[in-house]
């Protein structure tokens, strides 16, 4: 049997990690190991890894999840690497999947998965609205494709030293960067077979400020994320739709319709998306959806604006 390699990246993950582990060694497929990487963690997660049947490897000081990435894939011993990040729950056959995907494609490099439609941790509306979103996507993005998402992937041993380990200069936009050098030799895969639960941000603020950050490296990730087969994440409709409703704001006293005309196009630019909100959570919550998914279209539109400032020295 092939024996994999779960690896863990964790920075104060006490919150999760708990799940995350007990998801991981509850994996049907065998032979299996669990490696946790504490990137220099304050709050104990390194002490509660240990409460587990697991390797736990300590990095020196914090250096981002690529870094925390490679040590652990230096530490596994297994064929196959199955990357885990520490906010996700699996289903207990997602490794198992990920084998038999990867046996029965041998070009494809990669596999990874969809996060479920619930929660992992439910905190309230902010989450429920960022999972529902993200469940979509990824559902609808089934196939191949050209981006990969490293929170519940797996990869041959040999792809990954082939490919070479993730960039350590990178603590966003890892995962297009990788993408792009995967695809030189190798095919990518998302499929629904591999799930498991995410805990997403609970809060308005720090999710918009997360999307801003996002955005602002567009720069490093617009290559993947321009393919014509990268994972569509937010329909351009939406996009412009939300661009036009902010540019037209200031015509409000002078021409009121026009920026609600622009709003009432954002609001139905993803009618698959709108309708499986509408089934799993009700009109009331739609409506609720289409608000924070505008507020979050606005903080992108401002980080990738932002990115495309002159940057300063230092900056990465």
């Amino acid at each position: 049997m092939t024996l994999v390699s779960v690896v863990i990246p964790a920075y104060n993950a006490a919150k999760t990690l708990r799940l995350c582990l007990a998801s991981a060694l509850a994996q049907t497929h065998r032979p299996l190991e669990v490696i946790v990487v504490d990137d220099a963690s304050t709050d104990g997660t390194a002490e509660t890894a240990a409460e587990y049947p697991c390797v736990v490897v300590r990095q020196p000081y914090n250096q981002g999840v690529s870094a925390a990435r490679n040590s652990g894939a230096a530490r596994a011993s297994g064929e196959i690497l199955f990357f885990l990040d520490s906010d996700v729950a699996l289903a207990p056959d997602a490794v198992a999947a990920a084998v038999r995907l990867l046996a029965a494609d041998p070009g494809c490099g990669c596999v990874y998965g969809v996060y479920d439609r619930e929660p992992l941790i439910d905190d309230g509306p902010v989450e429920v609205y960022r999972t529902l979103h993200l469940h979509h996507a990824l559902s609808r993005g089934a196939g191949p494709t050209a981006t990969a998402v490293f929170a519940l992937a797996a990869l041959p041993r040999t792809v990954f030293e082939e490919v070479g380990p993730f960039d350590v200069t990178l603590r966003a936009a890892e995962d297009d960067e990788y993408s792009e050098r995967l695809l030189a030799g190798h095919r990518i895969r998302l499929s629904g077979a591999i799930t498991g639960r995410h805990d997403e941000a609970d809060r308005l603020l720090p999710l918009l400020a997360e999307q801003f950050r996002r955005a602002r490296l567009l720069r490093r990730s617009a290559r993947n994320r321009l393919r014509k087969d990268a994972l569509v994440v937010n329909r351009v409709s939406g996009i412009l739709a939300a661009a036009l409703t902010l540019a037209t704001l200031p015509l409000g006293p002078f021409a009121p319709l026009l920026p609600a005309f622009f709003l009432l196009a954002f609001a139905f630019a993803d009618p698959p998306l709108a309708r499986f909100v509408w089934r799993e959570r009700g009109p009331a919550f739609l409506v609720y959806f289409v608000a924070v998914h505008f507020l979050v279209h606005t903080a992108l539109l401002a980080g990738a604006a932002a990115g495309m400032l002159p940057r300063k020295a230092g900056d990465s």
